[in-house]
């Protein structure tokens, strides 16, 4: 029987899943919400960047844990579908132009599935990890998202490695180029460090499942959007 002290040690994956899930929502009421180039907005958003690191990380795990990874491909390409407008319709998009994180994350499943391979050649691997970044350019974090997920999936149980990885990936294709594109009030995607400490807490342990701990986050994810964009409305009437 686990004791206190023993949970303490480390953060199971359905704890980091909550906070994924808390601090995305309150990212997202922040993104629309508080106005962008100001002091506050940009502070406030800080804490949101750890949500896309996090998921990224349980989309890896999720691999090595998945009992049937077809079906875990296309249940994320589905809630991808599933997320499109409700995500376009809240932030103001363009349909044709803009998609969720899910289809990042979908895509980061594939290009880890391609890598793993072991009949495959190392340049068919090369090659379906570019089309996964480049079908991953329209989608909320684009191919960071996939190359966080490949490379945290390669060096799995070399958590260095991984915050390696993740920390140069997350420099060089994300922080960087938003702030040089758009100026100081980028400055909040430094936040992504944050997720650093937690992913380090995280030992393995999956914690609480269910079907509804399964399905949660899938359909959290459009739903919130849409009750947002509710609110949204009803605030600008």
């Amino acid at each position: 029987m686990q004791g206190i002290s023993e949970i303490q040690k480390d953060l199971s994956s359905y704890t980091l899943k909550n906070l994924a899930i808390f601090a995305m929502f309150f990212d997202h009421i922040f993104a629309v919400f508080m106005p962008q180039d100001s002091l506050e907005g940009v502070a406030l958003r800080i804490v949101g960047r750890i949500a896309a690191p996090i998921m990224c990380y349980m989309i890896a795990e999720g691999y090595h844990y998945t009992s049937n990874l077809k079906k875990y491909i296309v249940r994320l390409a589905l809630f991808a579908a599933v997320s499109h407008f409700p995500y376009v319709w809240y932030f103001g998009l363009p349909w044709w132009q803009a998609t969720s994180v899910i289809w990042g994350l979908a895509l980061g499943l594939v290009a880890l599935a391609a890598a793993k391979r072991e009949d495959w050649s190392h340049p068919l691997k090369v090659f379906i990890v570019l089309i996964c970044c480049l079908l991953a350019v329209p989608a909320d974090w684009n191919y960071v998202a996939v190359l966080w997920i490949l490379f945290f999936g390669l060096f799995r149980g070399q958590i260095e490695k991984q915050l390696l990885s993740f920390a140069i990936i997350g420099i060089l294709f994300h922080i960087i180029p938003s702030i040089k594109e758009i100026g100081w009030t980028q400055s909040y995607q430094i936040g992504i460090f944050l997720a650093m400490p937690l992913l380090l807490f995280y030992k393995g342990r999956q914690g609480k499942k269910s079907n509804l701990m399964k399905w949660g986050f899938y359909v959290f994810y459009p739903f919130h959007l849409l009750l947002l964009e509710l609110v949204k409305m009803i605030v600008s009437a």
